[in-house]
């Protein structure tokens, strides 16, 4: 079996050859191009046709094609052309990986007749990566006693660019005098990079340091990258403490107790953590085998362990050592100084004292008696006394060594409930010793305070329709005295009868001071109220003061708008009249309403609610006016039938309405016509009969009327016409009343019209008679002379009642014409 596959291979081989004997030779050197990195697609490469000797159309009829040994097309052949084209990106990176060369060889086919090309493209390398380190920082934990020259090694940077493109150095930014950057090619080939240690470091100098090192490539232009360094000095035992003085001098009194200061040491180390902790301790104390001092190993504070004497030593001297936790150690002297002392103070004894004192107490008297005495002699026997500073109390010498303690001034209790008297008694020693005796002073309360309010006035608020005993406020007063006497209580103060509150509706408690309103109020009758509210203590006597407590009572919207006009009783609405001819934006009434609330509970608005043309009218929503919204056509209806709509602007609101009638008429005279509908054609010939008839009766009565009066005044003429003569002489204007009686004035009456709506009646109404104004004491007042003599009504008329009335009254000529 394995001869005949053998000879099986030979024959495959010997066929193939022979096939290739018979193609055309093909061209022993490859057609090589090259060609960068992330060209663009359709960039030429190269005039493949015009390389291979062909021509393009020879390209086409031979049916040229590219085979390439992976099987993936990154060039193309443009048959057209005869160009070789990129067919797609090209990343030397993923092609070639980190090979010094990238090389992509492919065949040019030929079909018909069978024959080849080889060809070779060479992908350039551009710059098109950045340098990478693995990390973006790094720590280095450095002995602040490495030596110069120290290597720490960094990994290098990665970039998968090639040849100049690649990494070409590093640098360290910013540049500082203690690390420096080293890199290169190891023998192996083998790349690295180290920071290099250039100067001794100092932990006490510089803890810790921070830079970059920056890996750039050659490209152009170049690109880089960067690894953030941080370095942490070790701290060495490199530094022994030091002393702040070689020599410390203390001084102590001899009779100072144990556990007295003397004085401390310190001593610093510029090592850190456990080098840098310093303890102390005496060496030896000097002449003396039992020492009479310790110092804290911590704090280096000297501290005595037993009192000095200064006759059995006057000095002391003393070896302290400073040792870091490195056994680095120094010591330096310490010389303490006994100091003689008058061994023993002043003494004071009381003999009596006198607490607490009345607020009131009299200046000058006595609150205490003391003595004071001193065992030693001679200067240090010698004592005096003194009273810290103060302006109610002072010392007053009574006898030998005794003091008295008295007041000055005047106490105050609430300006100092207590007084710390510190009486110091000092010899003439050198130093002088003192003794310090305090006197604790207490101050009784007398009720001389009255309560305080804590405002001058207060001002509460309720809202009206309030529940009964409704809390509004408090008042509060303080009283600067104590127990009983700042007691406070509270009540109304009495008002005389002269001066009755508004409102007996508050009431105060008197141990809080708070204020109620005990029952409920109406805004509209009652809007603020005053009264007085007393606070009293309980002293004997007892003081007492006054405040004004004003109650404002807010408004709620309780109240519906009233409608004043036009009138909303149960008889008919009145009517408006409105001429046909009248624009848009004629006044056809105005509603008027009121509100008893206040505030915005009062802010009226008034909507059109209901009307039987609603297009024709508009009503001002601020105003109330009631105007035309457009003009008035043959087809709007005669009588209108408006319904307005009056709310106010409470939460929530409350409205009222107001019936409107109004009537479009052709052609009217001042007369103001109150029909709920116009008149029909017989209700207005019924009228016109009846205003005939009526005319000629009353015209008729007024003719007899006036005759049988002027004929009883010309009966009477002749009777009075002697006393006129007389009078006349006396009084010039009595012909005027004469006149009047004998009929010779003019008397015109005017008349008003009511005409009633569907019943087609008139009314006729006499009104006063038009007559011209006649002096006073000619009136029927009670005052003229003539008094008696007048049997017809005088009547002082005003140019008003002379001018036409336009609200349906009718002058005689208006009325005779109608």
């Amino acid at each position: 079996r394995r001869r005949r596959r053998r000879a099986m291979a030979i024959a495959r081989q010997v066929l193939c050859l022979s096939a290739f004997l018979a193609l055309p030779l093909a061209r022993a050197e490859p057609i090589r191009y090259s060609v960068a990195e992330e060209a663009e697609s359709g960039s030429l490469v190269g005039k493949l046709a015009e390389d291979a000797g062909l021509t393009p159309p020879q390209l086409s009829a031979r049916r040229a094609r590219l085979l390439s040994e992976d099987g993936r097309q990154h060039l193309r052949l443009d048959r057209g052309s005869g160009r070789l084209l990129v067919a797609g990106r090209l990343d030397r990176e993923e092609l070639c990986a980190h090979s010094g060369t990238c090389m992509l060889p492919f065949e040019l086919l030929l079909s018909d007749p069978l024959q080849f090309f080889r060809i070779e493209v060479d992908l350039e390398d551009i710059n098109d990566h950045s340098p990478v380190f693995t990390k973006e920082q790094i720590t280095f934990k450095i002995p602040e006693t490495s030596d110069p020259g120290s290597r720490f090694p960094l990994e290098v940077a990665r970039d998968p660019d090639i040849g100049s493109n690649a990494v070409q150095a590093y640098s360290i930014s910013p540049q500082n005098e203690y690390f420096s950057v080293s890199y290169g090619t190891r023998s192996n080939g083998d790349k690295y990079l180290d920071v290099v240690l250039e100067k001794a470091l100092d932990r006490e100098e510089k803890a810790e340091m921070s830079f970059s090192v920056i890996a750039e490539d050659g490209g152009s232009p170049p690109r880089s990258g960067t690894v953030e360094i941080s370095i942490i000095i070790l701290d060495v035992n490199d530094n022994a403490p030091i002393f702040m003085q070689e020599r410390y001098i203390g001084k102590v009194l001899e009779n100072m107790p144990e556990g007295t200061v003397v004085l401390s040491v310190l001593a610093t180390d510029k090592d850190a953590g456990v080098n840098g902790n310093i303890s102390y301790e005496l060496s030896q104390a000097v002449g003396q085998r039992d020492t009479a001092f310790v110092i804290d190993p911590r704090s280096g504070e000297i501290k005595i362990t037993k009192p000095l004497d200064f006759e059995e030593a006057d000095s002391h001297e003393l070896i302290v050592m400073a040792t870091d936790g490195g056994g680095l150690s120094a010591i330096c002297k310490v010389l303490v100084e006994v100091v003689d002392v008058n061994d023993n103070a002043p003494e004071l004894a009381v003999s009596s004292f006198s607490s607490p004192l009345p607020e009131n107490t009299v200046p000058g008297t006595v609150v205490a008696l003391f003595t004071v005495r001193d065992r030693d002699s001679g200067a240090n026997g010698k004592i005096s006394c003194a009273l810290d500073d103060q302006l109610f109390f002072s010392l007053r010498p009574a006898y030998k060594n005794y003091y008295e303690l008295v007041t000055v001034s005047a106490l105050d209790r609430e300006h100092t409930a207590r007084y710390v008297l510190r009486v110091t008694a000092a010899d003439a020693g050198s130093p002088p010793l003192t003794s310090t005796h305090t006197f604790t002073v207490d101050i009784s309360d007398v009720n001389d305070n009255a309560p305080v309010f804590n405002q001058t006035s207060y001002t509460m608020y309720v809202r009206e329709n309030n529940a009964p005993t409704v809390f509004v406020g408090a008042v509060s007063a303080a009283d600067a005295d104590v127990g009983l006497n700042a007691k406070v209580t509270y009540s109304l103060a009495p008002v005389p009868a002269a001066e009755r509150p508004s409102c007996s509706c508050i009431s105060v408690n008197s141990e809080n001071g708070h204020v109620f309103v005990l029952r409920p109020l109406d805004y509209e009758r009652l809007r603020q109220s005053e009264v007085t509210v007393s606070a009293s203590d309980a002293g004997s006597p007892p003081l007492r003061a006054n405040v004004t407590v004003r109650l404002v009572v807010l408004d709620e919207n309780d109240n519906a708008p009233l409608v004043l006009y036009p009138a909303q009783d149960s008889s008919p609405a009145s009517s408006e009249l409105v001429p046909v001819s009248a624009e848009p934006g004629y006044l056809v009434t105005k509603v008027v309403a009121v509100d008893a609330d206040s505030g915005q509970n009062s802010w009226l608005s008034y909507h059109l609610l209901r009307a039987t043309e609603p297009g024709l009218f508009s009503v001002g929503v601020q105003s109330g006016e009631v105007r035309l919204k457009r003009p008035v056509t043959e087809r709007d209806s005669v009588k209108h039938k408006l319904l307005v709509l009056v709310r106010d602007n409470g939460k929530p609101p409350l409205s009222a309405t107001a019936a409107l009638s109004a009537l479009l008429l052709k052609d009217f005279s001042d007369v103001r016509l109150p029909h709920s509908s116009p008149p029909t054609d017989e209700q207005g010939d019924s009228l016109t009969t009846y205003l005939i008839v009526s005319l000629v009766f009353v015209s008729l009565l007024f003719l007899i009327s006036s005759a049988l009066f002027v004929a009883r005044k010309v009966c009477k003429s002749k009777q009075l016409k002697a006393a006129h003569v007389l009078s006349g002489a006396h009084n010039p204007q009595s012909g005027l009343a004469d006149a009047a009686a004998a009929g010779t004035l003019p008397r015109a009456y005017c008349y008003e019209i009511s005409l009633t709506t569907g019943s087609g009646n008139s009314e006729f109404q006499f009104l006063k008679p038009i007559l011209p104004s006649l002096p006073a004491q000619h009136c029927a007042t009670g005052q003229g002379p003539q008094e008696q003599e007048q049997d017809f009504p005088c009547v002082p008329v005003s140019a008003e009642d002379m001018a036409p009335d336009n609200a349906g009254t009718l002058s005689a000529q208006e009325f005779n014409a109608l």
